[in-house]
């Protein structure tokens, strides 16, 4: 019998200061935070980003969690000429793009940029 996975649920972010990424998540991207049992998450349509801090991660953990060493693709239905606005008013330098990429649907145009831990974010329109 094979496996059959449907969707994301949620992944983790291991950060340097929750804080600061929540503000980035929530004021640049529009994330919804999420305040449960102490622990900071972040919600966008149907996924969630969990938060651990650095040095106090909960358990179980990956092997070797590090701030930065995530690489996260976003799709959102705002025009990226709207989304590339946005970043110049919120102060966010684009690392590169607009540019054509594959993602799981085909094809996309994407701009990169970084959070506060230096992540690589990719925010895509198909």
């Amino acid at each position: 019998m094979a496996i059959l996975m449907e969707s994301l649920d949620h992944l983790v972010l291991t950060v340097a200061n929750i804080d600061i990424t929540a503000d980035f998540y929530t004021e640049v991207l529009g994330m919804e935070l999420i305040v449960e049992g102490g622990r900071k998450s972040l919600a966008f349509g149907e996924q969630m980003i969990k938060l651990h801090q650095r040095g106090h991660e909960f358990t179980p953990k990956a092997a070797h969690p590090t701030p930065g060493a995530g690489d996260l693709c976003f799709i959102t239905s705002t025009p990226l000429e709207e989304v590339i606005r946005h970043m110049g008013e919120q102060k966010v330098r684009i690392e590169e793009g607009p540019v054509e990429r594959r993602g799981a649907m085909g094809k996309m145009r994407s701009i990169y940029v970084r959070d506060p831990d230096h992540n690589l974010v990719e925010i895509s329109n198909y």
